[in-house]
């Protein structure tokens, strides 16, 4: 490999850690002013990569990560949300809840039986 290729692939490496740390640092503050605007608490006071896609948009292609932060809503638990970036602009927020601030997951879950190890199919219309 020459110095040139190795220079180049050196410089695409930083740039790219660079933008990582940036979505990184974008991911928590939105997670924590979310937290804020709806009276929740911001724990860890950080967010945690989760995963990371590539998509195309009308500007090119864009690099799309998730993050996973938690948060309280009660001050007492623990409970996860997301944070979805396409590229430095802000996708989706998620945080679990209804907006009346229950569990989203209460009657959607389909139900399990213990003699069967799958969980069945529901189509909703």
């Amino acid at each position: 490999m020459s110095t040139l290729t190795f220079l180049v692939l050196l410089l695409g490496a930083g740039l790219f850690w660079l933008d990582s740390a940036r979505a990184r640092e974008l991911a928590t503050a939105i997670g924590r002013a979310a937290c804020e605007r709806r009276g929740m608490q911001f724990l860890d006071e950080t967010v945690a990569f989760v995963r990371m896609g590539l998509r195309w948009t009308r500007d090119g292609l864009r690099i799309r990560r998730m993050f996973r932060f938690d948060f309280s809503a009660e001050g007492v638990g623990r409970r996860t949300g997301h944070v979805l970036l396409l590229g430095t602009r802000l996708e989706t927020i998620d945080f679990g809840l209804d907006d009346d601030g229950s569990d989203d997951d209460t009657p959607q879950q389909p139900q399990r039986h213990p003699e069967r190890k799958v969980v069945p199919f529901r189509r909703d219309h």
